[in-house]
């Protein structure tokens, strides 16, 4: 997958991602940074939630309240509704990381990077924050102006969002989908059976080791120039 994504690169192909609330809660948003920092990221689409919970961890070390590191993290709860006003008050992502209010996290990457960031709601959403599209047919319209030029796509940890974009990329999309659910990416593999892969796993190890794999190609690379 490393060589696929530097050969999209120096093809100036379009590489899309889209990506679950897992991303966040496992600790593997440091490895997707480090993706986008090294610009093999070219647009990202998530809910409302992985925005949520990205910012959240930015701003309080929590996702829904929880901490990878302590067992009672301050605020709990209220650190996601406290990151949803945040942004709120900015005036959006953008703004927020702009201003400088906003300076990590999987989100800061994107703006920092110019990815295009689509970002779509639903009806268990505690408030969306500005930028998210809310209406399931504008979503989806918005989605396919954005996925019209995409070579490249990785599914992780996300079944209905990986769902609704397999079904609507070209059928010359390379696609890998990732998940620990094996129903879900059979489900997601079956919309691109002659350019899927499916792998059955927990999504940090998976982007840790892309992330590493990447960071060592570009490394020898250097070094023989």
């Amino acid at each position: 997958m490393a060589g696929e994504l530097q050969r999209a690169r120096a093809a100036k192909g379009k590489v899309a991602v889209v990506a679950g609330p897992a991303i966040v809660r496992t600790g593997a948003g440091q490895h997707l940074v480090r993706l986008i920092e090294s610009r093999y990221v070219d647009r990202l689409f998530a809910g409302n939630a992985f925005a949520a919970y990205d910012v959240e961890r930015a701003l309080f070390g929590t996702s829904l309240g929880m901490s990878s590191e302590l067992a009672f993290a301050r605020g709990g709860h209220e650190n996601l509704m406290r990151a949803v006003n945040v942004i709120r008050e900015a005036g959006g992502i953008a703004a927020a990381a702009q201003k400088k209010i906003l300076t990590g996290g999987i989100m800061h990457a994107c703006v920092r990077h110019n990815v295009d960031i689509v970002l779509t709601g639903s009806i268990r959403d505690e408030g969306p924050i500005p930028g998210v599209t809310t209406d399931a047919i504008e979503a989806q319209k918005v989605m396919r102006e954005k996925l019209a030029d995409v070579t490249h796509a990785l599914l992780l940890a996300t079944i209905q969002h990986s769902l609704a974009v397999a079904t609507m990329l070209a059928p010359t999309v390379k696609t890998v989908c990732v998940d620990i659910d094996p129903s879900a990416v059979e489900r997601a593999v079956e919309h691109q059976p002659l350019q899927s892969i499916g792998l059955v796993t927990d999504v940090e190890p998976f982007l840790r080791e892309l992330a590493d794999c990447v960071t060592e190609a570009e490394s020898s690379s250097g070094a023989k120039k």
